[in-house]
C-alpha cells in the first residue's frame, strides 16, 4: 500500500536533475523583474519547469516547451494546472493509496534487468500507472498524477541522480516505501492561462511568440533522454525495447540534437536566435559546454545589445563520486569539482547590477572580437 503525504516541503521539490537551475532561479528572476513590463515568458527547454513556475509565481503568462514527454508532464503539472482543481487532485490520489501492488514489465525491467527500484516500490510504481491509465483522465489531471508518481519514485530510486546507471548496493532511500504528495500550485496569472507544448527547439521558436525567451540548451554530447530514460517510459507507458545494462529506451540512440554535436551547435544556436520572435532573449550556457565564452559572444552581438553575467557553482554529485569501472573499482581522476554558469542577456534590459552581485553573479566583459 502506499503511503500518502498530503504537506510538502517548504518549496517546490522536483525531481533529480543534472543542469537544474534552483541555484540560478534568483539571478534568473532579477533579470526578469528588470523588464518593466510583463507579458509573455517562454522557457523553451524547459526541464523540470522550474523557471516556468518562478515567472508564474512572478505574474507572467508562461509558455513552457521541451522535446521530451517527461518535460512535457511536469510542466504541465506544475505551470499549467492552476489550484482549482486540488480537490480533484486530492480524491484521486486517495484513490491511488487504494491500489494493490502489480509486478510486470516495468517491474521487471527496472527493478530486476536493472536496479533502478526496489521490486516492491517497482510494483507499487507499476499498479499505480496502471490504474493512471485506465482512468482516462483529462490531460490537466493525468499530467499531475503521473508527475507525481515521477517524483515519488525519484525519492526511491537507488541512483546517483542520471539513469545512465544505477548503484551496486541499494540506497537507504531506496528502502522507504513510495509515497505520494499533493502537490501545491499556484494561481495562474491574470495575462492568461499557462501552456506546455512539447516540440523539437526549432520548431518551436517558430510557431511560440512571446515577449521573453528563455534558452537553456543541451550544451555537450549527453542526451537528457538518456539521462532520464525511465521518466520517459513512466511517461509513455509503451514497453520499449531496451539494451544495454541500463536498460536504456531504444529511441535514447535515434533521438538526436544539434545542440548534442560539437560541430553543429553553433548554427543550431544562431538559427535559434534568428527564429525567435521575443525582443528579449536570455540564454543560459555552462563553461562545460561546446560554445566557449568569446564564441557566444560573438554570436550573439550581432542581434543587439548583449550583457554576460557569470556565476561559479558546484558541478554535479556525480563528479564528487569520481570514474570508476563496471567492476565498481575507481579507475579515473576528476578534473575539477566546480564549473561556472553564464546568463546572456540580449535586448534592451537595465539589470540591477546590485541585486545580482547580492546573488553571486558577476557582470563580465566581452571576450569576442
Amino acid at each position: 500500500m502506499v503511503k500518502l503525504q498530503r504537506k510538502l516541503p517548504e518549496g517546490l521539490v522536483l525531481i533529480k536533475y543534472l543542469g537544474s537551475k534552483r541555484l540560478l532561479i534568483p539571478g534568473i528572476r532579477s533579470v526578469v523583474d528588470s523588464i518593466p513590463k510583463r507579458g509573455r515568458f517562454l522557457d523553451l527547454f524547459s526541464g523540470t519547469s522550474r523557471v516556468g513556475h518562478e515567472m508564474k509565481k512572478a505574474g507572467w503568462q508562461v509558455i513552457l516547451n521541451d522535446w521530451n514527454r517527461y518535460a512535457w508532464v511536469l510542466a504541465t503539472a506544475h505551470v499549467v494546472c492552476d489550484p482549482d482543481r486540488t480537490n480533484e487532485i486530492v480524491k484521486l490520489i486517495d484513490h491511488l493509496h487504494t491500489i494493490p501492488t502489480k509486478d510486470g514489465w516495468f517491474t521487471e525491467t527496472y527493478c530486476r534487468k536493472s536496479r533502478y527500484f526496489t521490486p516492491e516500490n517497482g510494483s507499487r510504481i507499476e499498479a499505480i500507472r496502471d490504474e493512471i491509465q485506465r482512468m482516462e483522465l483529462d490531460e490537466e489531471l493525468e499530467c499531475v498524477l503521473l508527475a507525481m508518481l515521477m517524483e515519488a519514485a525519484d525519492r526511491v530510486d537507488s541512483t546517483v541522480g542520471v539513469q545512465m546507471a544505477y548503484l551496486k548496493e541499494w540506497s537507504k532511500r531506496s528502502l522507504q516505501p513510495l509515497q505520494l504528495r499533493v502537490p501545491e500550485l499556484i494561481p495562474g496569472s491574470p495575462l492568461g492561462k499557462a501552456e506546455a507544448h512539447c516540440l523539437e527547439a526549432q520548431e518551436a521558436a517558430q510557431k511560440l511568440h512571446t515577449d521573453v525567451a528563455y534558452l537553456d540548451p543541451p550544451y555537450n554530447q549527453h542526451k537528457y533522454i538518456g539521462n532520464y530514460h525511465v521518466w520517459e517510459t513512466l511517461v509513455r507507458w509503451d514497453q520499449p525495447e531496451v539494451y544495454g545494462v541500463a536498460c536504456k529506451r531504444i529511441d535514447c540512440r535515434d533521438k538526436r540534437s544539434d545542440f548534442n554535436s560539437r560541430p553543429g551547435i553553433h548554427a543550431a544556436m544562431e538559427q535559434l536566435i534568428q527564429n525567435l520572435s521575443a525582443p528579449i532573449k536570455i540564454i543560459s550556457f555552462s563553461d562545460e559546454g561546446y560554445l566557449p565564452k568569446s564564441e557566444m559572444e560573438a554570436l550573439l552581438e550581432k542581434y543587439g545589445k548583449l550583457q554576460t553575467l557569470s556565476r561559479s557553482h558546484s558541478r554535479y554529485v556525480g563528479a564528487k563520486i569520481g570514474i570508476h569501472a563496471p567492476s565498481g573499482e575507481k579507475v579515473g581522476k576528476v578534473s575539477h569539482l566546480k564549473n561556472t554558469e553564464y546568463l546572456y542577456v540580449l535586448g534592451e534590459v537595465k539589470l540591477k547590477l546590485d541585486e545580482l552581485q547580492d546573488h553571486g553573479w558577476l557582470i563580465e566583459q566581452p571576450t569576442s572580437t
